[in-house]
């Protein structure tokens, strides 16, 4: 799934071709990639929106349109493709936008679990889904007496509290492994053992790891592009993520499954 690099490389990527344009009609050929509100109200009010920027909030790309915003969250697989408005629509292609540069914008999503939100552009950051988020990694209200006072009472893995959006945006399974490794703390320890400090070292990390990554374009893992194929390099970096050897101390690296999700780290080093 797309975490917050990677969403940042699909605004960077989108930006030339969508900035400035207008939206002169929608077809949504799969209904249930339009979360809010429903289909034939998203056509409606989408129509002669101009697309005046795009920027992210956690792992949502946000259009800032003339009355709307309109949030995308592209889950596991979804991206986006141009095409001429002749083309024929192809068979995971679930949302067309028609520019008036005679492009035609689509939506593609082998899985169709991405989700599409047409907001009032006042309440963008009021409503759900975006009013849920916690903060930005960069954000500096993310300090390590906040992150404590949200994780110190949960007794679930480190490796799941930090999965949750709504202490800090934008962390997905990837990154997740990277922090924890580089923060020599062990995914399987119960969020309300963290110290001060540690969140602090988890903080820095998160920084330092997504920084990074946004600069490399993301990491490009499976069946993952940004646009247009356009890959990133920072699967190039992984330290711990699918790897075989501690890069540390060179034992095996574990693969074990918390909380349903892939769990790569070094019981050496990560205690």
């Amino acid at each position: 799934m797309p975490e917050k690099p990677e969403v940042i490389t699909v605004a960077k990527s989108l930006e030339t071709n969508i900035i400035g344009k207008k939206i002169l009609d929608c077809h949504i050929y799969w209904d249930n990639i339009i979360a809010s509100p429903t289909s034939k109200e998203f056509q409606k009010e989408i129509k002669n929106q101009t697309i005046h920027k795009i920027t992210t909030r956690g792992k949502f790309l946000v259009l800032e349109l003339d009355q709307y915003s309109l949030l995308i969250h592209l889950r596991m697989e979804g991206k986006f493709l141009f095409r001429k408005k002749e083309d024929k629509i192809g068979k995971h292609e679930h949302v067309e936008f028609l520019l008036d540069n005679g492009e035609s914008f689509r939506y593609h999503d082998v899985r169709k679990f991405g989700k599409m939100y047409l907001i009032p552009k006042e309440d963008t950051y009021r409503v759900k889904p975006l009013s849920e988020l916690g903060y930005e990694y960069d954000n500096p209200n993310l300090t390590k007496e906040y992150l404590y006072q949200r994780i110190h009472s949960k007794r679930l893995p480190i490796k799941t509290v930090l999965l949750d959006q709504s202490i800090i945006a934008g962390i997905g399974n990837i990154y997740d492994n990277e922090i924890l490794f580089m923060s020599k703390i062990s995914p399987e320890r119960s969020s309300c053992k963290i110290t001060k400090n540690e969140c602090q070292e988890i903080i820095d990390d998160t920084r330092i790891v997504l920084k990074k990554a946004i600069a490399l374009g993301g990491t490009t893992i499976r069946s993952f592009t940004s646009s247009e194929g356009i890959h990133g390099l920072f699967q190039n970096e992984l330290l711990v993520h699918g790897k075989k050897n501690c890069p540390n101390c060179g034992k095996p690296v574990k693969k074990i499954q918390i909380g349903g999700r892939g769990t790569y780290y070094c019981s050496s080093c990560q205690k």
